[in-house]
């Protein structure tokens, strides 16, 4: 099914077409950087394929791979059935990010710099006007019979208007942050500070305890490594030996985050990092970085929001949004020193998937409510503002 999507996108891309400066940027800092050229180069010959279900050659030269995001940059993803609906570059990219060369390649500073460069001149378009010509109700629109049955009564349950073009959508990206209606999500226990709501429209993920400072995240397993994850902060010692909670977003979420608790902003921070890395210890993801999702807490772009909690027993914690692929804007919505109440929003996603982490100190005993799930990637999505965990005990 992706290899078919591929297929179809490289049937319309103009491979001689000129690239948009931004897209000849990268081509550039490819071209003239020999470390950069040859992890590029490698990546795309080691992947395992030589032909597309049609016959047809798929993404072996960077030309090839630049034309394809040129392409990109001036069309809002369209709705398929893949498990990557919303991430086409990620697509374009999916084998060459389980190679030996990609490993590396997607780990480089400089390309990571002109990943960001390029996927902040996407989200220019994508807040324009023209990006909504995907929302409409043909079999490849948002708003059509396929995209709805998955995304459930959008017109019940988030702020438009199916009358109006577009349903009242201004961009894909409106679309993409669109909010639920008043009273769709009620937050649970409301003025009982011993229960955590959820802070994303989710999937549980993992739940992992006595979480080290230090690991080898990379290998086989995931292990958290709390140091990178905070990206050294003064903070981090406070939560070595804690609890971490982690669950992903697909791209038909809500991808607004709301707090946990009832407290302080003590502090806010974006972390750059990596787009398109995922572990070696995994090897071919046909949806990547999803076999990824503890990796890539320690090396994606992410934001760390502190929130001291006003339950003693929970004190301090940390909410970490990580973004995944194209969506790695993390946009966060309140301040340092600002009082949240749970269910208060604390910033949002902007485009595709994506995961976060709850991270508490060592101490904090908490009884997890994953609504019968069992964590990992086939649970399904716990309603934010819903009953996540209570506190069963702590430290002051």
């Amino acid at each position: 099914m992706l290899d078919d999507w591929l297929a179809d996108l490289l049937a319309q891309v103009d491979l001689a077409a000129p690239l948009l400066p931004v897209v000849e940027e990268f081509r550039q800092v490819i071209l003239r950087d020999p470390e950069i050229y040859m992890l590029f180069t490698a990546m795309l010959v080691q992947v395992p394929y030589d032909k597309d279900p049609t016959g047809q050659p798929q993404v072996r030269t960077i030309d090839a791979m630049l034309a394809l995001f040129n392409h990109v940059m001036t069309h809002a993803p369209g709705y398929n059935d893949t498990g990557l609906v919303g991430f086409p570059i990620n697509a374009i990219l999916d084998w060459a990010m389980g190679t030996p060369a990609g490993y590396a390649a997607f780990l480089n500073d400089q390309a990571n710099e002109q990943f960001a460069k390029m996927l902040d001149e996407w989200a220019t378009f994508l807040r324009s006007a023209d990006s909504t010509a995907v929302l409409n109700s043909s079999a490849t629109g948002w708003l059509g019979p396929a995209a709805l049955k998955k995304l459930g009564d959008v017109a019940k349950t988030y702020v438009c208007d199916p009358s109006a073009p577009h349903w009242g959508f201004t961009s894909w990206d409106d679309f993409f942050t669109r909010q639920f209606r008043p009273g769709v999500r009620p937050i649970a226990s409301p003025t009982d500070a011993g229960v955590l709501v959820n802070a994303c429209e989710s999937a549980p993920y993992r739940v992992a305890s006595n979480v080290a400072e230090r690991e080898q995240f990379w290998l086989k397993g995931q292990p958290y490594s709390l140091a990178h994850m905070l990206a050294e902060d003064p903070l981090t010692p406070q939560f070595v030996g804690g609890t971490v909670y982690q669950a992903f977003l697909s791209a038909l979420s809500y991808h607004r985050w709301h707090s946990p608790v009832d407290g302080v902003i003590v502090k806010t921070q974006v972390v750059p990092g990596t787009y398109y890395s995922e572990t070696p210890a995994e090897g071919y993801d046909p949806s990547g970085p999803n076999d990824s999702q503890a990796y890539i807490t320690e090396v994606a772009t992410r934001a760390l929001i502190f929130i001291e909690a006003d339950n003693p027993a929970i004190g301090l914690m940390c909410f970490m949004p990580v973004g995944m692929a194209e969506v790695s804007t993390c946009d966060i919505t309140v301040y340092e020193g600002q009082r949240v109440r749970k269910g208060d929003q604390l910033g949002m996603f902007h485009f595709g998937g994506s995961t976060h982490c709850l991270i508490f100190r060592p101490g904090v005993r908490l009884q997890f409510d994953l609504h019968g799930q069992v964590p990992g990637l086939n649970s399904s999505n716990i309603p934010i503002n819903s009953r996540i965990a209570t506190v069963t005990g702590g430290d002051s």
